[in-house]
């Protein structure tokens, strides 16, 4: 249990330090928002349903930069 605490501490801490880049482009923002959140997502539910959080956090940041990628296109 303390891993996943730690393993999503650690994903928070890159997607505030990313969101922190003043000079992305708007669709670069959104891959990066996108990627964050669904590290997030993915490693929580991941480590909700028994599976592996560092696992589902990297699925979840493919998707979510994927999906904040094509938000706008």
């Amino acid at each position: 249990m303390k891993r996943s605490v730690v393993k999503i501490a650690s994903v928070v801490l890159v997607t505030l330090a990313l969101a922190g880049c003043e000079n992305m482009s708007h669709r670069e923002r959104n891959t990066a928002y996108g990627a964050g959140l669904g590290a997030v997502a993915g490693g929580a539910i991941s480590g909700i349903a028994g599976g592996s959080v560092g696992t589902g956090a990297l699925i979840g940041a493919g998707v979510g930069g994927v999906g904040g990628y094509m938000y706008d296109h």
